[in-house]
Order: structure tokens, then C-alpha cells, then sequence
């Protein structure tokens, strides 16, 4: 994400859809873990840890019940996901984060918080919906201010595209929500063009563009830092038809 985390996604690839590049579009910057957040990660990955696995997860046997889940891709700080998780109990969170850093703050956090819905998974966020997340699974798909790739020749490594709205849409129930913001004007622009041609969605905006900020949808610090810079925040919304 191009918040406090690292760039978090790359293009999917499975028997389903042979001819995928594997491109990332994430770069893996670790910087320095402190010895809470290693602490933390020691002492609460066997609580709220994901593994990838050769198959499907059992969702519900992770989390111990049946309920909604929304799978945040590149949760950065971890406010939004920490937030949600707490103020919607009865909901299932599974949050992927590539920076290590994060992660180990967010599982200091969650179990300050005695925190019991929340899943987090420290690898490739496409590799891991791909290969894990069962099929018709997730409730909601979010991903908030991931990596524009500004220059033109890296375009190519933005976590949108058509191959990742496929996976997207057979990841979610039918009327499962793929929620999305960004603050760079090209790549939410990219992002309508390929989401709205995208088989199996459905934007939710009425004119087909943007939708106003959803109500579940904190306002993170890197998005206040970016308005005060004047950054305008776009936020889209499509269904699984």
C-alpha cells in the first residue's frame, strides 16, 4: 500500500487463467523491527497467524465459527483493519501484510484489545487469495491506497488489472463487495476502466465512477497527511453480480 506499509499484491496466475504474468507489485521493505514487534510476532502468531496452505482453508474452523469476512490486502498500520475488527464483532477479519514491522504492531495491538475475529497472514496477499481463500468465500475485498506505480513503464506492476478483478470476483459470494481508495487521480481512473469492464462486477456508483466515503471506512493517517497536501481521495465500490 502506499501508506505506513509496503506495496502489497502482484498479478495472479492459476490453471483457470494460464497466460498470467507474475509480476509483483509490491517492493519488500522491512526496516527495523523493535523487539516488542518481535516479541509480538514470537508470542502471537500461533493466536492470529495464517499460513498459506496447498488447498482452501476451512474459514470457518480458522476463526472457530461461521461468519461474514472481509480480507484486506496491504492493511499498512493496521488502523482500519484494527478498527473494524473491534467495532464488528460479528464479522471474520483476514488482514495480509508484506512488512513485518506492521505486522508485529498489529498483533501487539489486537491482543492488547483481546481481539478474537481478526486473521493476519504476512505473505503475498494474490499468492495467498489465490491458493487459501476458498472460492465464494469472502463477504468483502479491501484495499485501500495501493502502489500507483507512477511511471508509465511500471504501470504494468499496479495490483489492478484484469487478471486480478477475475480472481477477485470468484473469491467473493454473490454480492460480495470489492471496496477500493486511492488519492492518485491516474490510477483511479485505471482502476474504473478495468473494474467496470470487469465480467461478474458491478460498480456501485450510479453514474458508473466514484462513490462517497463508505461509513466503515476510517480515514487513515496517510490519508489526513495526503489531504492536507491537498490529495483528493477516490473511493470505488463494486459487486459481485
Amino acid at each position: 500500500m502506499s501508506g505506513p506499509g509496503d506495496r502489497q499484491g502482484d498479478a495472479p496466475q492459476d490453471a483457470e487463467t494460464p497466460h498470467l504474468r507474475r509480476i509483483r507489485s509490491f517492493v519488500r521493505r522491512e526496516g527495523r523491527m523493535t523487539d516488542g514487534q518481535e516479541r509480538s510476532l514470537a508470542e502471537q502468531w500461533p493466536r492470529y497467524g495464517i499460513e498459506p496452505s496447498a488447498g482452501p482453508l476451512d474459514l470457518a474452523a480458522v476463526f472457530g465459527r461461521a461468519a461474514p469476512v472481509m480480507f484486506e490486502i496491504g492493511f499498512g498500520a493496521g488502523d482500519h483493519l484494527l478498527a473494524r475488527a473491534a467495532a464488528e464483532p460479528g464479522w471474520n477479519f483476514i488482514g495480509v501484510e508484506v512488512h513485518r514491522p506492521g505486522v508485529g504492531r498489529v498483533l501487539n495491538r489486537a491482543a492488547a484489545a483481546g481481539l478474537t475475529n481478526l486473521r493476519v497472514a504476512s505473505h503475498d496477499a494474490v499468492e495467498l487469495l489465490r491458493d487459501s481463500i476458498p472460492d465464494a468465500s469472502l463477504d468483502q475485498v479491501v484495499i485501500q491506497f495501493p502502489d500507483p506505480w507512477h511511471k508509465k513503464r511500471h504501470h504494468k506492476r499496479r495490483l489492478v488489472q484484469p487478471e486480478f478483478a477475475q480472481l477477485v470476483v470468484r473469491k467473493l459470494k454473490p454480492g460480495g463487495e470489492l471496496q477500493l481508495a486511492t488519492d492518485w487521480a491516474p490510477y483511479a481512473e485505471h482502476m474504473l476502466d478495468v473494474l467496470n469492464a470487469a465480467p461478474g462486477l458491478r460498480n456501485r456508483a450510479a453514474d458508473g465512477r466514484y462513490v462517497p466515503m463508505p461509513a466503515t471506512r476510517l480515514k487513515t493517517r496517510f490519508e489526513a497527511r495526503g489531504e492536507r497536501l491537498g490529495h483528493e481521495v477516490f473511493d470505488l465500490s463494486f459487486e459481485r453480480a
